[in-house]
């Protein structure tokens, strides 16, 4: 067996992935993105120096880096990006080990490593200009620790129904890791989790949603690259201390994603900082995209 011969590079085999893809998406918002998708190359981040990563450019304006949650893709902001486009110019990078991202033989995945991922995309794109923030659930608790880490970079940040900061998760250890990936790839789970994560999901959950909600697991390392970013620990306990930048966020009054008792301790952390989405569940950026983007640019 010749290993050169049969070596696919990582970075193609999603672009590959995507162009077999992209024109079967039902969502029209979904799709625009696709054709906003560029591919950038980043120092420091992966052992193989030929990986590109995915992130969406779009828009004109101030600079905008949006988060998306775990085990998503760019296309979550799929609704809020038109609202936002208009006056920012939006940067939405799917996270390392997450979505399209190339998964190359001897990378790692976990806490530390998505930091590092986006502390390079940060470099890549401020210019010596500050760079605003949204991160919605687990994107919400990445968005804090890099504002903390870069307090002169990061001008303001929104969170939206954050999720990893308060508790501990457990690491999770092997065969437990990947069994749990495997069984997140189940379409009857990802079905049940799409609809959880809506207020209403009679009128909101259809085709298009549950396309969206799984159509990055075929790309190649997906479940290895879940099943590590488990037994590392995931993100948890990010809460603390508050970073130093004007800070919002938006809760969903009916999210049935975060722990009950992780709402409570976010609402006594930040309870000034706090505003709730009436009308929506785990997802204000999907469910109340214009309520989000009013808040964002109020946010000063």
């Amino acid at each position: 067996m010749n290993k050169e011969k049969d070596y696919i590079n990582p970075t193609n085999a999603a672009k590959a992935y995507i162009k077999t893809i992209k024109d079967k998406i039902i969502d029209k918002q979904a799709g625009n993105l696709f054709r906003d998708l560029k591919w950038i190359k980043l120092e420091g981040v992966s052992e193989n120096k030929s990986d590109f990563f995915p992130t969406v450019l779009t828009g004109e304006g101030e600079k905008v880096l949006l988060l998306h949650g775990f085990d998503s893709c760019f296309l979550e902001y799929r609704r809020l990006t038109p609202f936002l486009k208009k006056n920012n110019k939006l940067i939405i990078p799917d996270l390392y080990g997450f979505g399209f991202c190339p998964r190359s033989s001897g990378n790692k995945y976990g806490f530390k490593y998505l930091i590092k991922h986006l502390n390079s995309v940060l470099d890549y794109f401020s210019e010596d200009q500050t760079i605003g923030i949204i991160g919605a659930s687990m994107g919400g608790a990445l968005a804090l620790e890099l504002a903390r880490q870069n307090p002169k970079k990061i001008k303001k940040l929104l969170l939206l129904s954050p999720a990893g900061l308060a508790g501990k998760n457990p690491k999770i250890p092997w065969p437990l890791n990947h069994f749990g990936a495997y069984f997140l790839s189940q379409p009857f789970v990802r079905r049940g989790l799409c609809r959880q994560a809506f207020a209403d999901p009679t009128k909101s959950v259809g085709p298009a949603e549950e396309q969206i909600a799984s159509i990055h697991l075929k790309v190649p390392g997906w479940q290895a690259s879940l099943a590590e970013f488990a037994a590392e620990g995931g993100v948890s306990n990010c809460g603390l201390p508050k970073p130093s930048q004007p800070l919002k966020i938006i809760l969903g009054k009916h999210d049935r994603i975060i722990p009950k008792n992780e709402k409570e301790e976010t609402k006594r952390i930040y309870k000034s900082n706090i505003q709730i989405a009436i009308n929506s569940g785990h997802l204000p950026h999907i469910e109340e995209p214009e309520l989000v983007a009013q808040t964002w640019e109020l946010l000063k």
